[in-house]
Parts: C-alpha cells; sequence; structure tokens
C-alpha cells in the first residue's frame, strides 16, 4: 500500500500520516505540501490519493483534474468545508469521496481508504473484463470474416475455370436456369452465344500444351473485354466457350460476336504463326427469337448454329432460325 496525502496544514498533514500509518503500516504514507509538487511526481506509483481542496497554490477542482488526467488512481478529497455543493462537484469531477475534516474524521479515514480502494480494484477488473470481451468480440469478428472469405473463394473456385478465369460449365449451368427462367418471367430476350476455336487442336498439339494454354487465356480476355457487367461468359470445354447475354437479343449478340471476332482475329495475328491458323466459329440463339421450350434447348441451339458455322467453312458465325426444335446432337470439332 502506497498512499499520498496532500496537506498544506502541518498539523493537519501529521495527524492524516499517522493515522493511515497506525493502520496500514509504516512507510505506506508519503505527504506533499502543494499542488505543483505533487502534479511533478510519478503519481501512478501511489495506490490512494487523499487531497486536501484548498492548497495554496491551485484550486482544488484544477488539481483534481489535473490528478486524473496523469493517472487513473482513486482520488479521496479531504477539506474543512462542509458544503453539499462542492463535493458533488469534486464527486462530478472524478473524485472517489469526499471527507469532512469534522468529528471523528480521523477514525473513519482508514475505512474510507479502504472502501475506496476496493471499489478502484472493482472498476479496474470490469475494466479488465471489458477489454477482454470487446478483444474477444474482435477476434470473433475477425474469424468470422476470415471463414467468410474463404468460403467466398471456395465458392469462386468451385464456379471457377482455374486455367482462364472464366465461369466454368457446372457454375454456368446454375446461371443459365435463372437467366431463362426471369426471361420466361418477364418476357424479355435471353440470348446465347457458343465459340469454339477452329484449328485449335492442331496448333496446341504442333507448339505444345503451353502454347495451347496461352491461346485459351488470351480468348478469355477478349471475350471479357467485350461483355456488359451482367452478361456470363464461361469455358464450356475444351476449346469451346458459352457466353449469356440477359436481357440482348439475336440482334445485339451478333455485334457482341462481330467484335470478339475481330478482336480475336487481330489478337491471333500477333500470336499464332501464319502457317498455323487459328480462327474463331461462332453460334447464337435467343430466346424471343428461337422460342426454346428450356434453358438447354437454348444452348443447344445456339451450338448447332455453331456447328453450321463450322460445316459453312469455318471463321464465321450463324444466327440460329429454328423455333422450339431439338436440335440432334452434334459435335462442333
Amino acid at each position: 500500500m502506497r498512499i499520498l496525502v496532500v496537506e498544506d496544514d502541518a498539523d493537519q498533514r501529521d495527524l492524516i500520516r499517522e493515522t493511515l500509518q497506525d493502520h496500514f503500516g509504516p512507510d505506506t504514507v508519503t505527504t506533499a505540501e502543494c499542488g505543483h509538487e505533487v502534479l511533478a511526481r510519478d503519481l501512478s506509483a501511489f495506490d490512494v490519493i487523499l487531497t486536501d481542496f484548498n492548497l495554496p497554490d491551485i484550486t482544488g477542482m484544477d488539481f483534481l483534474k489535473a490528478i486524473l488526467a496523469k493517472c487513473d488512481k482513486p482520488v479521496i478529497v479531504v477539506t474543512g468545508e462542509n458544503v453539499r455543493q462542492t463535493a458533488a462537484l469534486a464527486i462530478r469531477a472524478g473524485a472517489y469521496d469526499y471527507i469532512v475534516k469534522s468529528g471523528e474524521y480521523l477514525f473513519t479515514m482508514p475505512l474510507i481508504v479502504e472502501k475506496n480502494l476496493e471499489a478502484w480494484k472493482v472498476k479496474q477488473e470490469n475494466k479488465r473484463l471489458h477489454e477482454q470481451q470487446q478483444q474477444a468480440a474482435r477476434e470473433i469478428s475477425i474469424k468470422n470474416q476470415q471463414l467468410k472469405d474463404s468460403l467466398q473463394k471456395l465458392q469462386q473456385m468451385a464456379a471457377t475455370d482455374p486455367l482462364t478465369g472464366l465461369y466454368n460449365r457446372r457454375h454456368f449451368g446454375d446461371v443459365l436456369e435463372r437467366c431463362f427462367a426471369e426471361s420466361l418471367r418477364y418476357n424479355q430476350d435471353l440470348a446465347c452465344i457458343m465459340c469454339d476455336l477452329d484449328g485449335y487442336k492442331k496448333l496446341n498439339d504442333t507448339l505444345g500444351h503451353q502454347f495451347g494454354d496461352k491461346i485459351l487465356q488470351v480468348t478469355a480476355k477478349v471475350i471479357t473485354w467485350n461483355l456488359r457487367v451482367m452478361d456470363i461468359a464461361a469455358r464450356y470445354g475444351g476449346d469451346e466457350f458459352v457466353l449469356l447475354l440477359p436481357h440482348a437479343s439475336a440482334q445485339l449478340a451478333t455485334a457482341v460476336g462481330e467484335r470478339i471476332h475481330a478482336q480475336f482475329t487481330m489478337q491471333m495475328k500477333s500470336i499464332v504463326p501464319p502457317e498455323l491458323p487459328l480462327t474463331i466459329s461462332m453460334g447464337i440463339a435467343s430466346v424471343l427469337n428461337n422460342r426454346p421450350t428450356n434453358s438447354d434447348l437454348l444452348v443447344a441451339l445456339a451450338d448447332e448454329a455453331l456447328y453450321d458455322a463450322k460445316h459453312r467453312g469455318k471463321n464465321q458465325m450463324v444466327v440460329s432460325t429454328k423455333i422450339r426444335s431439338a436440335p440432334s446432337p452434334t459435335s462442333a470439332g
């Protein structure tokens, strides 16, 4: 126990020191006569501070505020003024208690010191527990965010083709069902574009799989550059890609396909050797143009249009004109 007593009256100072040391033991009390002397010390070294409210060099309220600004220790105001307003001001300013120098106040002083020291300890323990609780809440929040981020990454990995960064075929199927249902519900168009690279197998076999992978990555970038935010692109398999354009007619899809074709052709001129030409063929179908009865039929109609483009000489785009007729299974090749 280390108690600091600030009292300008020498007789009162000695009485308070003797009273407290009789109760708490010798060398437990340090005394001071004025406020500025105290403020120059390390106040955190004391357990309790008792101060007179009328000091010669500083007002009681200013001194109290200065102490509390330097340390978080229980401060007990001791004064000869039995004025309730003064006591209330001191308590509101942060004092733990208020002792009036009258009657047998010295007899009760050690008990008041003990009571307020215990109150301070309880306050510190509550503060510590509150900080622990806040820290635990922060850690839980961080863990939850990490878990959320991990789940999002896993979902992204599960939905994405690792080579091209486009959606994979499985995720495309989920998106297709939702977009097709929305198209029917609101009678809005939905276009599908199937794309296939002409001559990719020969180029891949000749220049190697790494070069072939680069071609697929460049193709994916060209496709992405020409799509709207709402559009969906996926690697359908091998060198085949599928695009889904919500609220887009076959005519708008044709314009998108033409931009992709032009940019793809330009990109390939700087990458592919002239002796191994690489082009792109496309097939287009849409809900309002072809009236497919289900989402799979929409893709199948676009795939059949792609096969027609291949059959007609490749490096071109064909828009399906069929109405509600399921095409026979074919391979674009």
